[in-house]
């Protein structure tokens, strides 16, 4: 069996679980928005995020799924782009929830500047466990990425549960690695402190000078 070319793609995780079930996305955005229609919560994250934002602020959804926390935002008065590697959950996101700049894009190869959108976001968040559907081996580079799309004092927030294959100290080295220092570490989106037996990670973090 011949080595991979470095150079080659890695497919996300997400990726793996769509070309397996094809009709995977399409579930996942029926679901989403039986949700809304009957009136269940699912903007909580865009919340936290609202308040630590001044109106006008500049937000990078980052695995932006069907547009859920990036159209709250925008609703809210933030400019807003969202990416995301399926093309399916782009598609919703447009359809759903117009007026952010919603992008196809992989988070390990992401360079908005390359397609004409200024890297300067006050708040890069990525929220749904974004983070563990990320191949393996693609992790820092993403982390990497959302460094460099951050304003000089913008943060990034970053949530996701326990029992993904990606432990929270993995996951805070590989911050670290990425250039990104943890300033905030909750458990859930509602402002509970971290605790070492939390299942959820809310990490809120800034790009290191």
């Amino acid at each position: 069996m011949s080595a991979r070319d470095p150079r080659e793609r890695v497919p996300s995780r997400w990726e793996e679980i769509t070309a397996a079930d094809p009709a995977h996305s399409t579930r996942f955005v029926a679901r989403f928005r039986d949700l809304a229609a009957r009136g269940q919560d699912v903007v909580g994250e865009a919340r936290l995020v609202d308040a630590m934002l001044h109106r006008g602020a500049r937000v990078l959804d980052a695995g932006c799924g069907g547009g859920r926390i990036g159209g709250h935002l925008h609703a809210a008065g933030h400019t807003v782009v969202g990416v995301d590697v399926d093309p399916v959950l782009i598609d919703a996101a447009r359809e759903d929830h117009p007026g952010p700049l919603w992008l196809v894009g992989d988070l390990a190869e992401l360079d908005l500047p390359a397609r004409g959108v200024r890297a300067d976001f006050d708040v890069v968040v990525a929220a749904g466990n974004v983070m563990p559907f990320l191949a393996p081996a693609t992790r820092v580079a993403a982390l990497s990425a959302i460094a460099r799309h951050l304003a000089p004092d913008g943060r990034a927030v970053l949530g996701f549960g326990a029992g993904r294959d990606y432990g929270f100290d993995e996951f805070l080295a590989d911050t670290e690695t990425a250039g990104l220092t943890a300033d905030l570490l909750l458990s859930s989106w509602d402002l509970r402190p971290f605790t070492a037996d939390a299942d959820f990670l809310v990490a809120v973090l800034s790009a290191r000078a």
